[in-house]
């Protein structure tokens, strides 16, 4: 497959994930998906702002790193895509981000307690993961929206080397090196955290290992076949619902 069928492949898997990932209950009215485009790494595709259960083909556009919009043709676009913009200038290793307001993730970006990994399908978490503070960019005067591209990229600073970032108080972004292990993280830090604080109410919590946390991920990321599975399952859930 080349670039140009590569490209069309991942526009038409970014409807699929929008919808997989609303399915799923981790996206909601709010939240989005891109993906980076093959041909021209220094191009994404996202969707137009638009609820992502509702996602359609022709609502696919492709945006440079600051975030403008290549063909707008009059569509309204999300306004924290700088959240993508500045992940992908500052990691070349991720190829697509997933923002949400996954609901048993936000209370671990408001307490001391930090998300990190308990179950074996969240190995990507590795380690306890960052939380951005918006105040410390904006200050108190802030909407918790990431709508400016310093704030962008301050996020991305947080996030580091990191698989997921929190934002305090608002929801998370995902990273992975395609879309659908972007989906199958998104999915799996919003189960790892359920699990995590149904745990913690029960005592003491044996975290992974970092080095469990690793030879997991090498093992289950080392084979296609492992990300295939739960794609088609979650293909076939939408066929079905």
């Amino acid at each position: 497959m080349d670039a140009v069928q590569q490209d069309e492949l991942n526009k038409q898997d970014l409807v699929t994930a929008n919808h997989i990932l609303a399915h799923q209950g981790i996206l909601d009215a709010f939240g989005h998906v891109s993906v980076r485009s093959v041909v021209n790494p220094g191009r994404y595709f996202m969707s137009r702002s638009s609820a992502p259960a509702m996602v359609a083909p022709d609502d696919v556009m492709e945006f440079d790193l600051d975030g403008n919009p290549l063909d707008a043709r009059g569509r309204k676009v999300y306004a924290e895509r700088c959240i993508h913009s500045e992940i992908f200038k500052a990691r070349a290793d991720v190829n697509a981000v997933v923002h949400s307001h996954s609901p048993m993730v936000i209370p671990f970006s408001v307490t001391q307690t930090a998300l990190q990994p308990v179950c074996h399908m969240a190995s990507f978490l590795r380690k306890p993961v960052p939380v951005f503070e918006i105040r410390d960019v904006e200050g108190d005067n802030n909407s918790l929206l990431i709508v400016k591209g310093p704030t962008g990229a301050a996020l991305a600073k947080t996030l580091g080397d990191s698989s997921v970032v929190l934002m305090r108080g608002h929801g998370n972004a995902v990273v992975a090196g395609n879309l659908r292990m972007a989906v199958f993280r998104a999915i799996y830090t919003e189960l790892n955290a359920r699990i995590q604080s149904d745990a913690l109410r029960l005592g003491k919590v044996n975290y992974l290992t970092l080095q469990e946390a690793v030879n997991f991920q090498a093992a289950f990321e080392g084979s296609d076949a492992n990300l295939l599975r739960p794609w088609e399952m979650w293909v076939r859930e939408l066929e079905k619902a």
